[in-house]
């Protein structure tokens, strides 16, 4: 069992991808720990795919995984349910390179006494209509889970498996937003929990996958499968 797996999503990031993955690699090796970057390839239309089976045959703690296109939300939750029995934690980062690694070890060196440690978004350089969202969220979770963490979907979380294995099953495989509910999980179960400011960054490749109304829309429907999944959580 390794004591770290990293759950990366990748869609359409062929201009950044190896140089993100170059920089967490140095970084874990440097920290000397048992790990294994699992990237998921959810349907890049780009040569992304390539580009990662080219980067995992010079670094086989890389393992690839390519399946079809199912958004962000159910892919990284298809990485949390696949790896919780391979590892006592899983972190999970964007591709995008807008948090690098640098302030992983802050996060890591704290791990022993925390079921739940994330990066706070510090910073944030995002279209305002998403920063809107985040606010909603972070509210939505506070009246239905309780206080929680403050960046309540940030994608800069390091999570001991035994205490999220069972949570992970039970959310919905189709949920858009999985890490808002593990956030509100975190406060309505009293885990213990440890928040870290991290410099956030414009992307610099790429482009975000959801834009404008569709993002209206699928913040609706994440708000509503937020608010069901509160009724299971006991």
């Amino acid at each position: 069992m390794n004591e770290l797996v990293i759950v990366m999503p990748v869609y359409n990031e062929e201009g950044a991808i190896c140089a993100v993955l170059t920089k967490w690699v140095k970084m874990l090796d440097e920290l000397q720990m048992q790990y294994e970057i699992h990237a998921y390839n959810d349907g890049s239309k780009d040569k992304s795919s390539a580009m990662l089976h080219v980067f995992s045959e010079k670094c086989p703690k890389l393992v690839v995984h390519d399946k079809k296109n199912g958004g962000h939300g159910p892919t990284i939750l298809q990485g949390y349910r696949e790896q919780a029995a391979n590892s006592h934690w899983i972190f999970q980062i964007d591709s995008d390179d807008e948090m690098g690694p640098e302030s992983f070890g802050q996060l890591w060196k704290q791990r022993e006494n925390y079921d739940f440690l994330i990066g706070i978004r510090d910073g944030r350089c995002q279209p305002l209509a998403r920063k809107v969202i985040s606010v909603i969220s972070r509210q939505v979770v506070n009246l239905f889970y309780g206080r929680s963490v403050w960046d309540v979907n940030s994608p800069y979380r390091l999570m001991r498996s035994e205490s999220f294995k069972k949570i992970y099953m039970l959310i919905p495989e189709k949920t858009f937003a999985p890490n808002v509910i593990l956030s509100g999980c975190v406060s309505k179960l009293k885990m213990r929990f440890f928040e870290y400011r991290v410099p956030h960054g414009d992307r610099k490749t790429g482009e975000v996958s959801i834009k404008k109304w569709k993002l209206f829309k699928a913040s609706v429907r994440s708000f509503v499968q937020v608010v069901q999944f509160s009724a299971k959580v006991r």
